[in-house]
């Protein structure tokens, strides 16, 4: 899996990256099909804005967007947002139980 952290019109501590590649990678226990991770912060008028894309096997993409004065809080929201997309993609997937079994539908008649 690649992770990519870019800043855009600023920068961000050592210690701040390596909190936001930790967290991203704990992604890949939620969903394993991640191929790959890019955050980019921008910085524009004293607001930090958060875009997270997540890049899944067989076209399943996932972005998340936030803005904060702070860019460690505009990440930490984006990040919930995105483990939201991931779950609820995941129990779409996982869910086998949306219709009717065949077995019972013949019980029926």
């Amino acid at each position: 899996m690649h992770v990519e952290i870019t800043c855009r019109h600023g920068h961000i501590k050592e210690d701040v990256r390596a909190y936001m590649a930790e967290k991203v990678e704990k992604l890949l226990t939620y969903f394993e099909r991640i191929t790959a991770i890019n955050v980019t912060i921008s910085f524009e008028n004293s607001h930090a804005k958060v875009e997270i894309l997540v890049d899944a096997e067989h076209k399943h993409d996932f972005v998340a967007h936030d803005s904060d004065a702070e860019a460690q809080v505009a990440f930490d929201r984006a990040h919930h947002k995105i483990e939201q997309q991931i779950h609820k993609y995941k129990e779409k997937v996982q869910n086998h139980h949306r219709h009717e079994p065949a077995k019972k539908l013949a019980d029926e008649e």
